[in-house]
């Protein structure tokens, strides 16, 4: 599974851009918000990838920033939200944003982005709920989806394509990180994870 690419950027356009990583060019789709912010042709871009495969193609997903990454992740645990959709929710609307509008339980906002009707964005509203609340410190300020380093983030997606909820994926690896610290490699910390799942 791919986790991050880093590159020279040889083609970008909205609905797609390509990485060029020693010779081989990665088709990545991205959001209106990542491709906004990419530098121009032939630089060097650096992106948080989500890999999603399915029976007839393996697909990239690419982020600038982790909280993206997360939020897209979130997303596509709502029932009806595919991956294409969650790159079209957050061109339209930043993971902050997508919060503040959860915790409000304001959907209009979402109602006003292409592909979201009235029942996906009251699907939104219920199923991240919770989701978003577990995630916010006691004194109501949220804290980074998830949290911790790109390997903590890396075993966190892996969790959830593996079929595990975010609350149970966040529970395991904090219980593995308490048992045996902050710098354990990416394989330890997904076996043991996986071990407190079981």
């Amino acid at each position: 599974m791919i986790g991050y690419l880093e590159g020279k950027l040889r083609d970008k356009s909205p609905e797609y851009i390509i990485v060029d990583v020693q010779g081989v060019g990665y088709m990545v789709q991205v959001p209106l918000s990542t491709f906004y912010d990419l530098p121009d042709l032939g630089q060097t871009v650096s992106l948080n990838i989500h890999t999603h495969v399915r029976e007839d193609a393996i697909l990239l997903y690419g982020f600038r920033t982790a909280a993206e990454r997360e939020m897209f992740l979130l997303l596509t645990t709502v029932n009806g939200v595919g991956p294409r959709l969650a790159v079209n929710i957050l061109s339209g609307i930043s993971p902050d944003d997508i919060r503040m509008v959860v915790m409000q339980q304001n959907p209009a906002r979402l109602r006003n982005i292409p592909g979201v009707g009235k029942k996906i964005a009251e699907r939104i509203m219920l199923e991240l709920r919770d989701k978003l609340k577990a995630k916010e410190t006691g004194d109501g300020t949220a804290i980074p989806l998830p949290v911790g380093s790109d390997v903590y983030s890396d075993a966190f997606s892996a969790l959830l394509n593996l079929g595990y909820r975010p609350a149970e994926a966040e529970k395991a690896l904090n219980k593995a990180r308490q048992q045996f610290g902050d710098s354990l490699p990416l394989e330890k910390l997904l076996k043991e994870s996986l071990r407190f799942l079981a």
